[in-house]
């Protein structure tokens, strides 16, 4: 077809006016939907349930997702979608979540894509202090890092889910794009950087190639960082653009990470775990018998390839018991009511000095 034959398309104003009722519409409906989520939280209250369903609200976004809206971004729609669910939780009532702060840092990132902008957020200056307040009831949820694709495991956390109180009700996995944030006109200026241990090993051979000379800070986290390189004139931060944007810092180099697709899995940790899904992952912990001669960890590792259980992560951490001793913690696919997994763990149980579950919840699908 020829342009003198096309259509025309209708002027701007016009389109804007569309635009505009379309809107009006949006938000009668959404109207609507809050005065059938009031009828929703009355049901639940009487009911004694709690406000907030992780599990519904996650296969909510997946059904609407896989529908699609035509031209609209699939990642839009998990977004859109999302905000709208965490506001319809808070008329109900407020949920709070416990993060790694201040604002900007990635534990935050992962907090408001798991549970919205709508949540009440509590900033925590360690890992610790975001399970202690969960552990007291003084929040819902919190959410912590608790494996790096470059870095291994987050310590801290595992530490902490050892230590028992709470459990791991979900997962997500995010990709970490670090930046060099600095006061400093350039590199060569830059003699001290400040960062969390984690974002400074997912740096290292960038660090050492540009940087050889600088100094290694460790803070809390990498949002702290670009707090303390905005005070520095001779400082830099490793650091997430979000978090230098709040700090004031501008971007020396963007993307300094060692690996491209550098990732960070984080988990949220509340008082009880999540139910079955089928589509699930179990964490769980446990020591090996002190009488027990050579071969032992092969023999307990065993009994869950013996009952079909695949196991997918295990290391170990010092316990907090004795010297020399270790607790392994393990990932297996699978949820703990799970048959072929209720009965692995019922024979680690006699095979092991003790296990505990550390939680079953839903596998990250790859959308956050």
């Amino acid at each position: 077809m020829s342009d003198a034959t096309a259509p025309a398309t209708p002027p701007l104003a016009e389109l804007r006016e569309a635009i505009d009722a379309i809107d009006d519409r949006l938000l009668g409906l959404l109207a609507e939907r809050a005065e059938i989520v009031a009828g929703i939280a009355e049901a639940k209250r009487q009911a004694g349930l709690g406000s907030l369903d992780p599990e519904r609200e996650r296969a909510v976004l997946a059904r609407l997702v896989s529908r699609g809206a035509g031209r609209f971004p699939a990642a839009g729609i998990a977004a859109v979608f999302r905000e709208v669910m965490s506001a319809s939780v808070s008329l109900q009532r407020p949920v709070t979540v416990a993060c790694l702060g201040p604002a900007g840092t990635w534990s935050e990132s992962a907090a408001r894509a798991l549970f919205g902008f709508a949540a009440g957020y509590l900033e925590e200056p360690t890992i610790d202090a975001v399970f202690e307040r969960v552990r007291r009831g003084e929040a819902d949820h919190g959410v912590v890092p608790i494996e790096n694709s470059i870095e291994g495991s987050v310590h801290a956390t595992l530490d902490a889910l050892l230590e028992g109180g709470v459990l791991i009700r979900r997962e997500i996995v995010l990709p970490i794009a670090q930046c060099l944030a600095s006061l400093a006109p350039s590199l060569g200026e830059v003699e001290r950087v400040y960062s969390h241990p984690q974002g400074l090993g997912q740096c290292r051979r960038w660090l050492a190639a540009n940087l050889p000379r600088a100094a290694w800070i460790h803070t809390s986290s990498t949002a702290a960082a670009a707090v303390e390189a905005s005070r520095d004139a001779r400082g830099a931060a490793i650091a997430g653009a979000r978090a230098a944007e709040l700090a004031g810092l501008p971007v020396l180099r963007e993307g300094i990470q060692d690996r491209p697709d550098g990732a960070t899995r984080f988990v949220s940790i509340a008082q009880s775990d999540a139910p079955r899904t089928g589509q699930d992952r179990t964490t769980l912990a446990f020591g090996v018998r002190d009488d027990q001669t050579r071969g032992a960890l092969r023999r307990v590792l065993g009994v869950l390839d013996d009952a079909g259980v695949n196991m997918t992560r295990i290391e170990s951490r010092p316990s907090r018991d004795a010297a020399w001793r270790y607790a392994f913690v393990a990932d297996v696919e699978g949820h703990r009511t799970d048959p072929d997994v209720a009965q692995a763990l019922e024979r680690l149980a006699q095979a092991c000095a003790w296990v505990r579950v550390l939680g079953s919840y839903p596998r990250h699908q790859g959308a956050a």
